[in-house]
């Protein structure tokens, strides 16, 4: 039997230990394990105590075929040999529990599965005759809640909206000279008439505000080039001066060759007559 601590659990709260390949039934381990899951330790191991001394029966609720009755029960059995491993395997975790600093007398088994190991294959006619059973317990101290994660609450950006006042694109001003109405609390604009002639005012139209520039940081960022393009660039500039370094090169060979011609006189000098 290998017994070990979870990795995947708690460290300060939880305690875990598994027992592999158990020479026992695993039906039987079904049901104990089916009776004491959820339960403290302490009652487990007096449970189970008592099934080894053949004082107390396991109640069976799935495994019930061809089964006698038992008092105070339907269907039950005296699992001695599943009952002592399982004991077993609730000190080890006891043991854990206490290694890692818990309090072993508020220990409560959240989680003990059985399961189906592999049979080994043994020799002669009854070789497929054995059987093996993993045993998984995990337990957690009582009064210890646990830590629920809390959803941070995400901030959304607001848009910043650039608000433009409106400003009316004529101002009227009027004379001293022009006939003006005086408004009171008390005035009704549906009885009176108002009759103005724009002749008699002076109006002065004045040109309406140019709207704002956008901000230099937004036409900056409209106006930088990707690095693909600057890297495009970089590359036509070099191409370009390879040629033009080429094209020197030829030219300074060909005024090499002329001369070295002229030098041997295979080559006629321009002016030079028969």
């Amino acid at each position: 039997m290998t017994t070990a601590t979870n990795s995947k659990t708690e460290p300060g709260h939880l305690a875990a230990a598994k027992a592999l390949n158990l020479p026992v039934s695993t039906k039987h381990c079904i049901e104990i394990c089916d009776s004491l899951r959820y339960k403290d330790v302490s009652y487990a191991k007096r449970y189970l105590e008592e099934v080894v001394e053949l004082k107390r029966p396991v109640s069976f609720k799935k495994f019930v075929r061809n089964m006698g009755h038992k008092k105070g029960m339907s269907s039950g059995r005296y699992p001695k040999k599943a009952a002592f491993e399982i004991l077993k395997l609730l000190k080890s975790v006891e043991a854990n529990a206490h290694f890692k600093g818990l309090n072993t007398g508020s220990l409560k088994i959240t989680k003990l599965v059985a399961n189906r190991a592999p049979n080994p294959s043994g020799g002669g006619r009854h070789g497929t005759g054995t059987k093996r059973t993993h045993v998984q317990v995990e337990v957690k101290e009582r009064g210890v809640a646990g830590t629920k994660k809390t959803a941070e609450p995400v901030v959304q950006k607001k848009k910043e909206s650039v608000h433009t006042q409106h400003v009316p694109k004529e101002t009227h001003e009027q004379d001293n000279t022009a006939p003006s109405h005086e408004h009171t609390l008390g005035h009704d604009h549906a009885s009176h008439d108002h009759n103005h002639d724009h002749a008699d005012h002076g109006h002065k139209h004045e040109p309406a505000p140019t709207p704002t520039k956008p901000a230099v940081k937004a036409k900056a960022a409209a106006e930088e080039l990707s690095s693909a393009e600057l890297l495009r660039r970089a590359q036509y500039k070099a191409a370009e001066l390879n040629r033009m370094q080429k094209e020197r090169k030829d030219t300074e060979q060909v005024s090499n060759l002329y001369e070295e011609l002229q030098k041997k006189g295979s080559l006629r000098s321009p002016g030079v007559k028969k």
